[in-house]
């Protein structure tokens, strides 16, 4: 959870998609049709953690299991980088008593939970620094696309802390193995894009200018789900990825299926035949 201090890269260029009146101070959440593009905002320090970023992100995730507006969410950093940990003028906040602190760094990692269990798939742009708290950020995404510069660490461990934090621990060895996690965790060492990508820490790298682009060309493929199919798969994957029993999954997987049959396969199938997109908007 730190704030590390990397080489100023190039500004981002991403498109902006319609903006509409935002309540936060620390988060900007812009809409374009069914998805909404959710950017950390606070540029000047380089989009690091504070009390106010986390308490935003934490009531935006947790509101988004009760939308059925929004069925696609693309997390980004404005400016030069994603996310580069946690603001160390606020570190003062976790050492005022074993209480608080404990409650600030339980409300931390509740982002990423609520993250998980939000029924919408999270696409995650990756600039510059994704350090920390914000590479956890980033192992909270379902995808993750980067650019050239990208730079990641479990910065956690750089300062007196363990390298398990906001989910980490669990989530980078499902990534890239328990090898290389015990590496990146045991050490803070930095990854950079190109391993990043040949680790499977991300799904691709391309231009920084190319990076919503990327993001809206794989939502467009999302959205060509049925709704609730498009839900319940990021239910059953997560679920998948928590149990170890083979006869739960596929009772998972069972009851989504059943629950698509009538109010969206007849319409996919059309579709499918009269090679059409599907409007599954007329079939529920």
């Amino acid at each position: 959870m730190t704030q590390t201090q990397l080489t100023a890269s190039q500004s981002s260029h991403l498109p902006d998609p319609i903006a509409f009146d935002n309540p936060w101070r620390c988060i900007h959440v812009a809409r374009e049709g069914d998805v909404e593009w959710l950017s950390l905002s606070r540029p000047d320090n380089f989009n690091a953690l504070n009390l106010d970023l986390t308490q935003e992100l934490y009531d935006y995730f947790g509101s988004l299991p009760d939308r059925q507006d929004v069925r696609v969410v693309v997390l980004r950093g404005a400016g030069r980088h994603f996310c580069a940990g946690y603001d160390l003028e606020d570190v003062n906040q976790l050492t005022v008593s074993l209480d608080q602190g404990l409650r600030l760094q339980r409300q931390l990692s509740s982002v990423v939970l609520r993250m998980r269990r939000c029924p919408q798939p999270i696409i995650g742009l990756l600039q510059g620094a994704a350090c920390g708290g914000g590479f956890a950020l980033a192992l909270g995404c379902d995808v993750r696309f980067a650019a050239p510069n990208a730079r990641m660490n479990v910065a956690m461990a750089k300062i007196g802390l363990t390298g398990c934090d906001m989910g980490i621990s669990y989530f980078l060895p499902r990534a890239v193995g328990p090898a290389i996690a015990a590496e990146l965790m045991y050490t803070g060492r930095f990854v950079n894009a190109e391993r990043a990508l040949r680790i499977g820490l991300v799904n691709n790298v391309m231009p920084e200018d190319k990076l919503a682009e990327t993001a809206q060309e794989l939502v467009q493929e999302m959205l060509a789900m049925s709704p609730v199919g498009l839900r319940l798969t990021k239910d059953g994957l997560a679920m998948a990825q928590e149990t170890s029993n083979l006869a739960t999954v596929m009772a998972l997987e069972d009851r989504g299926q059943a629950m698509c049959f009538d109010a969206f396969m007849k319409e996919g199938v059309a579709a499918f035949r009269e090679k059409r997109a599907p409007n599954y908007e007329s079939s529920q």
